[in-house]
């Protein structure tokens, strides 16, 4: 997400490049390429607006600051009103004083909403909470087994409930939602997550039903989920939600496709509520909460290291990663059992491309952006596979591996010897890469080429 974005605004940044002042014309140059970067991005017109004015209003007239090349000063203006924007913290989410907080899920079909209900519940397991799911959809097929299939994969509890023949009207939406809530109560869950009706559009039977909803079981928070690839149609959905539900909060759904931003930039300064979590992939973890200076920081191309922190300290195992580490500086190196666990711990991150966007992307880590995007992932699923094929002393003494031994890996592995012979090449540059570690500079230059040397294997 965002790097079409991304590059535009680099390119107005380099226009302000060795000025000495932040004068009226180079000045005016920039902001009308970061308008054309930001309309590209499908923001909200007004939004636009009031953020260039914004802009203008900080950056002309100063002069250079003395730590700051003008380059410098006009970034940390546009990140600060970026952050005004979505909103400077992160926002808080809302837990009743007495359980079971309630959370309606709103959304248009088709935006997300089973399967965000069920991330929000494995986020909230995670948590040391204990939500209950029920799906009060009687009027799409097969909605209500979609949201028992998505509670079963997180081993989440759920309020089937028994429609006992009824017609699928309001009435036995309002039933299903009142026995939940005592169930949640007798069960003692402490959240229930309602996953509502959505509409191809938005008409007046689905705001009544809402509306009654709201009424019955007084949510502590209601969550509009939104597909971030509508750019502004979900925007619009968003501010008719709110007129008739006054929501609590947005949820931004497919941030890992070609989403442009425009949503993200635009739905909280519309409908004044924020965003609270955002969806970044398919899999039940693919569910962050929303940090406003973290999401600017991957605008402006800044990265996001503490979000890799997070991701760091809640998959690797700290003790295996100590071992690894002072195997790999010391003299004797790590073994090639090492590497494959260290590969197995570094895939639990996720992707290598999602890993690498979230480092800066301008400066020297720029071109291992590019060179990640090129990778092919199924090649670590080979590299495990010739290291599985490997006997242990062969993983634990990589000399012995012969011309004969190589040929064998290979067969037992579904790959060729010049496979295994790049792997082995690749293994020995590294332990000679964490040898040199010291060296100023020369860990980037040759995990650099680590990297293009991966793109050969295919």
């Amino acid at each position: 997400m965002f790097e079409n974005l991304s590059e535009k605004l680099q390119r107005a940044f380099k226009n302000l490049r060795g000025q000495g002042v932040i004068s009226e014309e180079n000045m005016q140059e920039a902001l009308r390429e970061i308008r054309v970067a930001l309309l590209e991005a499908d923001v909200n017109l007004n939004v636009v607006k009031d953020l260039i004015e914004h802009i203008r209003a900080k950056a002309l007239g100063h002069e250079v600051m003395t730590a700051l090349s003008p380059t410098e000063q006009v970034i940390k203006i546009i990140r600060d009103e970026l952050i005004a924007i979505l909103g400077k913290d992160t926002a808080r989410f809302n837990f009743a004083s007495r359980p079971p907080t309630v959370i309606l899920m709103a959304g248009l079909q088709g935006s997300g909403k089973t399967t965000t209900s069920g991330k929000l519940a494995a986020w909230l397991q995670k948590g040391g909470h204990r939500p209950m799911l029920v799906s009060v959809d009687v009027y799409r097929p097969a909605a209500r087994e979609q949201l028992n299939v998505v509670a079963n994969s997180i081993k989440a509890k759920i309020y089937e409930g028994d429609t006992k023949g009824e017609p699928a009207v309001t009435p036995l939406v309002e039933r299903l939602a009142k026995e939940a809530r005592r169930e949640a109560i007798i069960s003692g869950c402490d959240t229930l997550i309602v996953d509502t009706a959505g509409r191809l559009h938005i008409d007046s039977g689905l705001m009544d039903e809402m509306a009654k909803l709201k009424s019955l079981l007084s949510p502590q928070e209601i969550l509009f989920v939104a597909d971030a690839m509508t750019g502004q149609d979900a925007v619009r959905s968003a501010e008719e939600f709110h007129k008739r539900l006054a929501l609590t909060g947005v949820v931004l759904t497919k941030m890992d496709g070609d989403a442009r931003g425009g949503a993200a930039l635009s739905i909280r300064h519309v409908t004044g509520q924020p965003i609270k979590f955002i969806g970044t992939g398919e899999k039940p973890d693919a569910f962050e909460p929303f940090h406003p200076d973290r999401i600017v920081s991957r605008i402006l191309g800044m990265g996001d290291i503490m979000t890799l922190i997070e991701k760091a300290e809640e998959n690797l195992d700290r003790k295996k990663s100590e071992e690894f580490a002072k195997k790999a500086l010391s003299g004797d190196g790590f073994s090639l059992e090492d590497f494959r666990d260290q590969l197995r711990q570094i895939r639990k991150l996720g992707s290598l491309q999602s890993i690498m966007k979230m480092l800066p992307s301008v400066g020297p880590f720029g071109g291992m952006q590019q060179m990640a995007d090129q990778v092919d992932e199924k090649q670590f699923v080979r590299i495990e596979a010739i290291i599985n094929s490997m006997t242990p002393k062969e993983r634990n003494h990589h000399e012995i591996i012969s011309g004969s031994r190589r040929k064998r890996i290979a067969g037992g592995s579904g790959t060729t010897v010049q496979e295994v012979n790049q792997l082995l090449r690749q293994y020995a540059q590294m332990r000679k890469m964490f040898k040199g570690v010291g060296k100023g500079g020369l860990l980037q230059r040759r995990a650099m080429g680590m990297l293009s040397g991966m793109k050969g294997m295919r």
